[in-house]
C-alpha cells in the first residue's frame, strides 16, 4: 500500500469540490484497471467497476457470487462557502459576490483568505446538456474581516451568514457578471449556461508542518482524508471471502438527504445490481446482507491542547496514535459491540493501534453516514476515523503518520484474514 501524508495532500489539492473528488478517484481507478459503468446500462458479471452519480462514486470488485459485502463508506463534501444563484452585488464601491455557508462551516476561518472557485456548470450543447467541471486556482475572491477598530466588541465579532460572508472580487461598478467570468474561464458561452454548482476553496496548498514534519495542514481533511484512505485500502484489497466495495457519498454535511447522499437508494441499488449481474435474485441479495459490514469512515476529534475541558475527562485521543473507533449510545454513530470487535480485529491484523472515542454527554454530538447507511441497508455498521483538530475550519490539522495507519486498518477491514 502506498498511502502517505504527501499522497493525501496531493489528493486534496487536486480535489477542491465533491465533483473533483469523484474525478480524482475515477482517474486512479481507471489507472488500476477499473471500468466505469453507467447506471442505465447492462452490468457485466465479473470484473472491477465503478459508477459516478454527480458528486458521489461507488466502486466494487466482484469475487465469488453470493459472498457478503465489506464496504468502506465516506463522504466527498466539506463545509465551505457556495455561490448564490444571483451573486452579483455592488456595495459601497466594491464589486461583491454573494456567498452562503454550506454545512457547518466555521465561518471565522474563511475570513481573509485567498479563495478560488470550483464546481461544475450545466451547459447547453446542441440538443443536450453537458456538465463540465470548473476549477479556478487563482485568488479571485476574499471575504474581508472587519477592522478591530470598528467592532463593537473587540474580543469577538458575530458573523451573520447573510451579510458577513460575501466576498469582494473587484473595485468600481464593473459591468462584467461573475457567472460570465466563470463561463469565460471554462471556455463556454454564458448564454449557454443553464445551471451552476459553484463553491469556494482555500488556495493555500496542503503542507507537512512541525519541526519534524509530523503534522499535515490541509483544507477538507474532513472528509477527503477518509476518501483517500478508503481508496488506497480498496485498491490494495483483494476479493476473498468478501466482496470489497468503496462508496463515497455527497451531501453528508447537510444531512445526506439527496438523490446521491447516504439516505438515497444509491448503495442498496448498486449492491442488488451486483447480485443480479452475477445471476442471483432478490432472495440471494437479501441473504448477502446479514453477513456484510460497513465501515463508516469520517474524521474524529483529537483532544485539543487549548481546550482539553471540552473532551471526555481522562479520554485522550492523540494524533499519530492510530485510527479511532467512535461510539455514541444515542446512535449518532452506528457502532455496536459486534462491529466494534470487527474493526478492532482489523487494526490488530494491520498492526496498528486503536483508539476509542466517546463524546461528552453534555455536548451535542455530530453524526456521520453510518446510522443512515445502516438503516437504509440493514447492514451492521461501525463508525471509525482518524483524529484531527480544527474540524469544519477552512484549514484543518492531522497527524502525518495517521494516514497510512488509517488506510491499513481499512484494508484489513475490507479483506479480513
Amino acid at each position: 500500500m502506498s498511502a502517505s501524508a504527501q499522497g493525501l495532500g496531493e489528493f486534496i489539492d487536486a480535489s477542491p469540490s465533491p465533483f473533483h473528488v469523484c474525478a480524482t478517484v475515477a482517474e486512479r481507478l481507471v489507472a488500476a484497471g477499473f471500468r466505469e459503468l453507467t447506471e442505465d446500462g447492462a452490468w457485466p458479471r465479473q470484473g472491477r467497476f465503478f459508477a459516478v452519480r454527480a458528486g458521489s462514486l461507488i466502486a466494487w470488485q466482484t469475487g465469488e457470487p453470493g459472498r457478503p459485502f465489506r464496504i468502506v463508506g465516506a463522504h466527498t463534501d466539506s463545509p465551505n462557502l457556495r455561490v448564490k444563484q444571483h451573486p452579483d452585488r455592488f456595495v459601497a464601491g466594491w464589486r461583491v459576490v454573494a456567498l452562503q455557508p454550506y454545512g457547518g462551516a466555521w465561518l471565522n476561518s474563511w475570513l481573509d483568505r485567498d479563495l478560488g472557485i470550483s464546481g461544475r456548470l450545466s451547459v447547453r450543447d446542441g440538443n443536450r446538456v453537458v456538465h463540465p467541471l470548473v476549477r479556478i486556482d487563482e485568488p479571485i475572491l476574499r471575504v474581508p474581516q472587519l477592522a478591530i477598530h470598528l467592532a463593537e466588541d473587540r474580543k469577538a465579532v458575530a458573523l451573520d451568514p447573510q451579510r458577513h460572508v460575501n466576498a469582494v472580487w473587484g473595485a468600481g461598478n464593473g459591468q462584467r457578471s461573475f457567472l460570465g467570468y466563470v463561463a469565460e474561464r471554462a471556455g463556454v458561452d454564458v448564454d449557454d449556461v443553464l445551471g451552476a454548482d459553484l463553491m469556494t476553496h482555500d488556495l493555500t496548498p496542503s503542507r507537512l508542518i512541525g519541526a519534524g514534519a509530523e503534522l499535515l495542514s490541509a483544507p477538507r481533511l474532513d472528509n477527503q482524508a477518509s476518501c483517500y484512505a478508503g481508496l488506497e485500502a480498496f485498491l490494495a484489497a483483494e476479493p476473498g471471502d468478501h466482496t470489497p466495495v468503496l462508496v463515497l457519498f455527497d451531501h453528508e454535511e447537510v444531512g445526506s438527504q439527496s438523490g446521491h447522499g447516504a439516505q438515497s437508494e444509491l448503495l442498496p441499488t448498486v449492491l442488488e445490481r451486483i447480485t443480479l449481474s452475477q445471476g442471483g435474485g432478490r432472495e440471494e441479495f437479501l441473504r448477502r446482507l446479514p453477513g456484510s459490514m460497513v465501515a463508516s469512515s469520517d474524521m474524529a476529534h483529537a483532544t485539543h491542547p487549548n481546550y482539553p475541558e471540552r473532551h471526555e475527562p481522562g479520554h485522550l485521543i492523540e494524533v499519530n496514535a492510530g485510527p479511532v473507533l467512535k461510539v455514541q449510545p444515542n446512535l449518532r454513530y452506528a457502532t455496536d459491540g459486534r462491529t466494534a470487535a470487527a474493526f478492532a480485529l482489523a487494526c490488530a491484523q494491520a498492526g496498528v493501534p486503536l483508539q476509542r472515542y466517546e463524546h461528552r454527554a453534555d455536548l451535542p454530538c455530530g453524526s456521520t453516514i453510518g446510522p443512515m447507511t445502516s438503516a437504509r441497508t440493514g447492514i451492521p455498521t461501525v463508525d471509525v476515523g482518524a483524529p484531527q483538530l480544527a474540524m469544519h475550519s477552512a484549514r484543518e490539522l492531522m497527524g502525518a503518520d495517521d494516514v497510512a495507519a488509517y488506510a491499513a486498518a481499512l484494508q484489513a477491514f475490507l479483506a479480513p484474514a
